[in-house]
C-alpha cells in the first residue's frame, strides 16, 4: 500500500505542534504527521527554567493531548529523528529506517545549547534544552549544594533564581562585561543584577574559564584570574545554535540558521522553516534578517507556516517580543534595541520604567521594561503597535506619564 503524501512536520516542539493544530484548524484534510525526537507531547519550554524547577511536581506544559492529536487526525511520531530529506522524491528517511512521502514539507527543529569547548566536561557539566534535562539539574537544586552557571543571559539567570528559591547556593560566570548583554540595555540588566545579588547570588563578570575538571563527584572551575570556583553542578547556558544539518544535507540555503523568506519558504518551494532554526527578513526593519530563539515567535511562525503550506501568500510582519520573569521582577522587550541611536525613559507606578529606542530618522524601532509582577506589559503592547505602525511620536510625549500612549497610537 503507498502511503499517501500530505503535511510532514520534523520538529514536535512549540512551533511544530502549532502548525500541526492550525493545519487542522483551517481546514485542511489531508494527512498530517508530527515527527519529534523527544518522548514528550509538544511542551512549552519557557517553563523549564522556572515553574519545571520551582514546582512541587515537576510537570510538563503541554500545548496538546493525545486525545486532541487523535481527534484531529494528527500522527505523532516520537523518539525518533529525521535523518535526510530526498527533495527530488518528496520523502523523509526517519532513524527507525521507515520513510515518510510529503507534498508540502515543514522544518521546525529549534535550536540547540551552544558547547562549551573545553576539555574536562563531566557528567556534572549540563545543558538545559530538554524537560528531561530539566529534570536532572532540578535534583541538584537544593539546601546545602552549590551550582555554577556558566553564563549570564535568560536561561542562567533563570534558573540561577528557581536555584536559591531551594536554597541552593550559586555563582553565575559571565565572560562578557555585564550579564544579558545581547538585547537588554544596560540599566535593565543592571536592576537585574542587584535583584540576584540581593538574593545571595555571586556573579562575576568580565571571567573567563581557564580549565574545568568533572571529577564525578565536584566540578572545578579555574577562571582566568586564577580563582577557582567549586561547584557539585555546573550548568551552561552559552547560547544556543540552530539545528540545520538536516536542511544542509539537503542542499537548502543556511544563513545564521536554515534561511527563509517573508513567508517562511526555504530555497526549496514545498520545504518551509519556523521558529528557532530560521532565519527570515523582517520588513519592519528594512528586511534585516534576524533570528529569534523566543516562546512568541514560535507560536506565531508555526501558525504562519501552515497559514501560508496551504497557499495563503502571507508575509511575516509580527514585531519581535520576549520576556523573562526573576524575583517577581518581569523583563520584557518588544522589538530589536539595537536599531535605535536615542533612548526616552518613562517612569511608571512601583519603580517600573520603560526605555523607548528611536531610531536617527526619529522612529519608534523597540521598547523595554521592567517592573514587578506585569507593570509594564500594557505599554509595551502599545509601544510594540506604535512599532508595527512605524510611528514617530515625539521624545517628549513618550518621557511624559501624562501623555497616554493609547493617544499617540491614534495619532
Amino acid at each position: 500500500m503507498v502511503m499517501q503524501a500530505g503535511m510532514i512536520i520534523i520538529g514536535a516542539g512549540e512551533c511544530g505542534g502549532r502548525a500541526a493544530l492550525t493545519l487542522r484548524d483551517l481546514g485542511f484534510e489531508g494527512p498530517v504527521t508530527l515527527v519529534g525526537d523527544e518522548p514528550h507531547l509538544p511542551y512549552e519550554r519557557p517553563p523549564l527554567s522556572k515553574e519545571a524547577m520551582t514546582g512541587d511536581v515537576p510537570a510538563i506544559k503541554a500545548i496538546t493531548s493525545d486525545e486532541m492529536l487523535a481527534e484531529r487526525s494528527i500522527k505523532h511520531i516520537h523518539s525518533v529523528q529525521a535523518v535526510a530529506i530526498d527533495r527530488a522524491a518528496h520523502i523523509v528517511r526517519l532513524s527507525d529506517g521507515s520513510t515518510l512521502p510529503y507534498d508540502k514539507l515543514l522544518l521546525a527543529t529549534g535550536s540547540t545549547p551552544r558547547k562549551l569547548p573545553m576539555p574536562g566536561l563531566g557528567p556534572r557539566c549540563v545543558y538545559l534544552r530538554t524537560f528531561n534535562d530539566a529534570l536532572a539539574i532540578r535534583a541538584h537544586l537544593s539546601a546545602g549544594n552549590r551550582i555554577a552557571i556558566i553564563g549570564g543571559g535568560f536561561i542562567g539567570l533563570e534558573l540561577a533564581a528557581a536555584a536559591r528559591k531551594l536554597g541552593a547556593s550559586v555563582t553565575v560566570v559571565e565572560a562578557q562585561p555585564r550579564i544579558l548583554m545581547r538585547g537588554v540595555p544596560t540599566e535593565i540588566a543592571g536592576i537585574i543584577h542587584q535583584a540576584h545579588e540581593a538574593e545571595g547570588v555571586n556573579i562575576l563578570t568580565s571571567q573567563g574559564i581557564a580549565a574545568i575538571a568533572d571529577d564525578g563527584t565536584d566540578v572545578r572551575i579555574t577562571l582566568a584570574d586564577g580563582s577557582d570556583i567549586v561547584a557539585d553542578l555546573a550548568v551552561i547556558g552559552i547560547g544556543a545554535v540552530p539545528v540545520t544539518a538536516l536542511a544542509a544535507e539537503a542542499g537548502l540555503a543556511i544563513d545564521n540558521g536554515i534561511a527563509v523568506d517573508a513567508e517562511l519558504r526555504t530555497s526549496d518551494p514545498d520545504i518551509f522553516a519556523a521558529g528557532d532554526c530560521c532565519s527570515f527578513p523582517l520588513a519592519v526593519y528594512g528586511g534585516r534578517r534576524v533570528r529569534l530563539e523566543a516562546w512568541r515567535n514560535a507560536q506565531e511562525q508555526g501558525a504562519l507556516a501552515a497559514r501560508n503550506m496551504l497557499g495563503a501568500g502571507e508575509a511575516h510582519a509580527a514585531v519581535p517580543w520576549f520576556w523573562s520573569d526573576q524575583y517577581g521582577l518581569t523583563l520584557q522587550i518588544s522589538g530589536l534595541s539595537d536599531e535605535g541611536s536615542k533612548v526616552v525613559r518613562r517612569d511608571l507606578d512601583d519603580g517600573a520604567f520603560i526605555l523607548f529606542h528611536l531610531a536617527q530618522d526619529g522612529r519608534l524601532v523597540a521598547a523595554s521594561g521592567i517592573g514587578p509582577g506585569n507593570a509594564v506589559a500594557r505599554d509595551i503592547r502599545l509601544a510594540e503597535m506604535l512599532i508595527t505602525k512605524r510611528a514617530k511620536p515625539a521624545p517628549e510625549a513618550l518621557g511624559s506619564q501624562t501623555v497616554k500612549l493609547k493617544s499617540l497610537l491614534a495619532a
